[in-house]
């Protein structure tokens, strides 16, 4: 594999190469982007024109939009827009034995997993009253799941399984039809996953109606799923109006190694994250020099047997990195300033690296949990954050379909406790009316003048 993978020894060119922002997105459209937007709207549009435009009919027209960009964008005009539950046991029917049970299998791991998450609500009662909060699902979502060239039932199990254990009482899900259908993957993971509707609709028509509500597809309060680059856009562009889970961008995971680790196991791991798409990043940190020339042969042997060589040949050569450390620390340290999405610990004693983690979205402790196990059974949700935002931001969980309400209940010893301090502050920022709801209830409660409390 002849200069298609870089290698890095210089330890300030490597900190230089892992701290790069890489963003959520690229907006730079391909040539059949661009080519598709010119058939529909007869002009060379950006990225953010196209989205601004689509969203602004579907909030205008509903159904009618919804249905025009279908047809444009997708070459299918869906009736019903609601696809029926009959198709989706009849998906699920259909499935080969092996892998109906695989999928069932995940389901369940991804469920077991979420349960360990629920937060219950709490009322601490004291002299001076209580305080709490209430935990409440949310009340409907809206779960986006591509359906093109790339169907991932597995994505669908990992968003709306957590989702249903968090009491979500509606889980909506949008995928585009494909060749005139959903794809029968992704209804058999609906019915496997508990969803209660499924609209054959994707795109940023999808995200506009989950947002916005139309005649047929219901408003939801929080959006998620991942999506190509107007998908993306469009998500950023309607929060507010709804929550979203996060602007996913390439997939990415870093491994550090040492040497005891198995050359062609670290090959294997980085080549099934280099498939995944051209964007994907590989990188490898490795504290022994000598790992570096058996892998860059391993990848090169497995690259040839792999099915989407191509796919994974580009991914290397464009974002593929080997970086040699001195020691862990180094190699911990380049990988918390990386903040990964996938974090895999190939090492003599992996737990030993476990304290020293402070950015990534997931962490695979040794040999024997390589993320591809993470992507299907292990049980946590593989939708996680990329291009760095696991420095502040985290992998799908129970309390993504939660929220908060706080509860305050003060007494009268409370309000004399408090009061003052209140008042003092209301003053200091010029909110006389916050002063005097205080002040009232305080005199309100004393004694007049020349009477004697009891």
């Amino acid at each position: 594999m002849p200069n298609v993978l870089s290698v890095i020894t210089d330890l300030a060119e490597a900190s230089a190469a892992l701290t790069r922002r890489r963003g959520f997105a690229e907006t730079q459209l391909s040539t059949p982007m661009r080519e598709g937007v010119r058939r529909v709207f007869g002009a060379d549009l950006s990225a953010e024109a196209v989205v601004d435009r689509i969203l602004t009919d579907v909030r205008a027209d509903g159904d009618a939009a919804v249905l025009r960009y279908t047809e444009a964008f997708d070459g299918a005009r869906p009736d019903p827009i609601e696809v029926p539950r009959a198709a989706w046991d009849a998906a699920l029917a259909g499935l080969d034995p092996p892998l109906r049970d695989a999928m069932e299998l995940a389901a369940d791991q991804i469920a077991a997993f979420h349960r360990k998450q629920l937060r219950t609500s709490w009322i601490d009662y004291s002299d001076e009253g209580a305080l709490g909060q209430i935990v409440r699902p949310l009340e409907r979502i809206g779960i986006y799941t591509p359906g093109g060239t790339a169907v991932y039932p597995s994505s669908l199990l990992m968003t709306a399984v957590p989702a249903k254990v968090a009491g979500v009482e509606d889980v909506i899900v949008c995928s585009p039809p494909s060749g005139g259908a959903v794809s029968p993957l992704t209804l058999a993971a609906a019915r496997i996953a508990g969803v209660d509707r499924l609209f054959q609709v994707g795109g940023v028509q999808a995200i506009g109606a989950l947002a916005f509500g139309t005649e047929t597809i219901p408003h939801v309060d929080k959006i998620l799923g991942p999506g190509n680059i107007f998908v993306v856009l469009a998500k950023q562009r309607v929060y507010g109006v709804v929550a979203i889970d996060q602007l996913p961008g390439p997939t990415e995971t870093l491994l550090v190694a040492d040497g005891s680790a198995d050359p062609a196991l670290v090959a294997a791991d980085m080549l099934a994250q280099a498939e995944h798409d051209p964007m994907a990043s590989a990188v490898l940190v490795t504290i022994d020099e000598g790992l570096v020339a058996p892998i860059l042969t391993a990848l090169r042997d497995q690259l040839d047997a792999l099915d989407r060589r191509e796919i994974a040949a580009q991914a290397l050569a464009a974002n593929g990195l080997i970086v040699v450390a001195p020691d862990l620390s180094t190699a911990m340290g380049l990988a918390n300033a990386y903040a990964p999405e996938h974090l895999c610990l190939l090492l003599r004693d992996p737990w030993r690296a476990v304290p020293l983690v402070k950015h990534a979205a997931g962490v695979f402790v040794g040999e024997h949990s390589p993320e591809a196990l993470g992507d299907y059974t292990a049980g946590p949700s593989h939708v996680m954050p990329t291009g760095g935002t696991a420095r502040f931001s985290s992998p799908i969980h129970v309390g993504d379909f939660t929220k908060v309400i706080s509860l305050a209940a003060a007494n009268e010893a409370a309000l004399r406790r408090l009061g003052p301090a209140t008042i003092a502050l209301a003053h200091a920022e010029g909110l006389g009316g916050h002063a005097a709801a205080i002040e009232r209830r305080l005199a309100k409660g004393r004694p007049a003048t020349g009477e004697t409390a009891v």
